[in-house]
């Protein structure tokens, strides 16, 4: 009853990425994901992503990834299973080792998809997620409102509703 804050959503935008990935790649039949399944919200996300796959009539293949010496392996797989493009999970630990995740999407040749702007940020070739700033306002006006005594129970959770698709050229 004291809990409010603003979700980012960025896990129930995994049905929207196969579209967006679809889409540069009208020809795509099968697709990867890269997830840290140790992530608690992973799970949720995987089936967003595999729904979003399925009606799009795309096979999606899952390879998990929770500590950064598992990324050559996983990538090796992916490029083993012939996939069209990669989306990469929602994670904080996935998040933090951007850079090279991008460096390995890159040397195998794989179109992929993020979260994050940052990633883009960091030469990935596009990313589709809630728009960080706007969130990051959003935040400290509650912060304000809190400070200035309202109580967390009386401000609802926000749902954001301004999100960012973001396509690096260079990358491209």
């Amino acid at each position: 009853g004291n809990v409010t804050g603003v979700n980012l959503i960025f896990g129930a935008l995994g049905a929207k990425r196969p579209e967006l990935l679809r889409d540069l790649i009208p020809q795509a039949t099968t697709i990867a994901m890269l997830v840290n399944l140790n992530y608690p919200s992973a799970s949720t996300e995987v089936q967003e992503t595999e729904a979003g796959a399925r009606s799009l009539g795309l096979q999606l293949h899952v390879f998990n990834a929770t500590v950064e010496s598992e990324f050559e392996r996983a990538f090796a797989a992916i490029t083993a299973q012939r996939v069209a493009g990669l989306l990469v999970g929602d994670d904080p630990f996935l998040q933090s080792r951007r850079d090279k995740l991008v460096q390995l999407a890159a040397n195998h040749a794989i179109p992929a998809i993020y979260f994050s702007r940052d990633f883009s940020d960091a030469g990935g070739l596009m990313s589709y997620g809630s728009d960080l700033p706007e969130a990051t306002r959003q935040m400290g006006a509650y912060a304000g409102r809190i400070l200035k005594g309202a109580k967390p129970a009386d401000l609802p959770v926000m749902q954001m509703s301004k999100f960012e698709l973001v396509i690096n050229l260079q990358a491209a």
